[in-house]
C-alpha cells in the first residue's frame, strides 16, 4: 500500500532504510491498543494491559510524533495528555465488550512463499483463534482504533488485500483450514447517540476466491514496477508523508 501511495515513500523507507517520518498521533494511540490488547489477550488483567498500552505510548519520543501545527513545548505537552486521554477513553471502549476467543497466537509474524507470485510475502496477524463453529480451522482477528467506522464496511479493497496477505502467511505458519478474516473496529470518540463504539466485520474467504487472482495480479504488477522504475517519484497529496516525500525528491536533484 505504501508503494501505490507513494513511490518515493516507499523508496526512502524499503529500499533505503531510513525510517524518520514522525508517525501521526493517531496511529500511535493506535499502536498503544494493539499493545494493551497483545497483553489482555495473552492473559493480563484488563487494568495490567491497559497500563502497559499506557507506558508505550509514553515511551514514544517527541521527534518521532507529527505534531502538525503544535510546535511549542507547551502545545506538545497538551497534545501528547490529549494522546493519553483518547488511548485510554478507546481502549476503555473496546475492554468493556472485549470479543472472546480460544487464542492459538498474538502477534503472529508470517512469510509464505505463494505459487505464482514473485516474491514471498510477510504479514503479521493480532490475533489467530479457533474458528467458531468451525471444527479444525483457525480464524484470523484484527483490531482498528478509528475515528469514524469504515464506509464501505467489509467490502474496502484494503481490507480484502490485508485478508489475503494475512490468509496466506497463517495457513503456512499454522498448517491449518483458514476460514474467516474478522475486523474488530473500535470508535475512539464516544458516540453521542450511545450507539456502540465497537463495529466488527466479517470477510469469509470462501466469498473472496475471486479477489486471489487479482491480489497476485497486483503484488507481480507492483513487484515488475518496482523492479524497473528507475525515477520514484513523491505524491504530495499524501495526507501522511506527502511534505516529507515532496522535501526528498527536492534534494535529490
Amino acid at each position: 500500500m505504501s508503494y501505490l501511495r507513494n513511490p518515493l515513500a516507499w523508496y526512502k523507507r524499503y529500499v533505503q532504510h531510513v525510517y524518520d517520518t514522525p508517525s501521526t498521533p493517531a496511529g500511535i494511540i493506535g499502536r498503544a491498543g494493539h499493545v494493551a490488547l497483545q497483553h489482555y489477550y495473552g492473559g493480563l488483567p484488563k487494568p495490567a494491559a491497559v497500563e502497559l498500552g499506557l507506558e508505550y505510548l509514553r515511551r514514544v519520543p517527541d521527534f518521532e510524533i507529527n505534531f502538525g501545527v503544535n510546535e511549542s513545548k507547551r502545545a506538545q505537552a497538551k497534545k501528547r495528555a490529549s494522546m493519553e486521554a483518547e488511548y485510554l477513553q478507546a481502549i476503555g471502549f473496546y475492554l468493556a465488550r472485549a470479543p472472546k476467543y480460544k487464542v492459538l497466537g498474538i502477534e503472529v509474524s508470517g512469510t509464505a512463499g505463494v505459487k505464482g507470485l514473485l516474491l514471498p510475502i510477510k504479514a503479521i496477524s493480532d490475533l489467530v483463534v479457533e474458528s467458531k463453529g468451525n471444527p479444525g480451522s483457525v480464524d484470523i482477528v484484527d483490531h482498528k482504533f478509528v475515528d469514524s467506522f469504515s464506509p464501505l464496511k467489509g467490502e474496502k479493497p484494503l481490507f480484502v488485500l490485508q485478508a489475503i496477505f494475512n490468509y496466506y502467511t497463517v495457513h503456512t505458519t499454522f498448517k491449518m483450514p483458514v476460514h474467516r478474516f474478522i475486523l474488530q473496529e473500535c470508535k475512539k470518540r464516544k458516540n453521542k447517540d450511545g450507539r456502540s463504539q465497537m463495529r466488527r466485520y466479517v470477510l469469509n474467504y470462501k466469498d473472496y476466491q475471486d479477489d486471489f487472482a487479482l491480489f497476485a495480479r497486483l503484488i507481480n504488477d507492483a513487484t515488475r514496477d518496482s523492479a524497473t522504475r528507475k525515477i520514484f517519484l513523491p505524491n504530495p497529496s499524501d495526507m501522511f508523508e506527502g511534505k516529507d516525500s515532496f522535501e526528498v525528491y527536492r534534494f535529490l536533484a
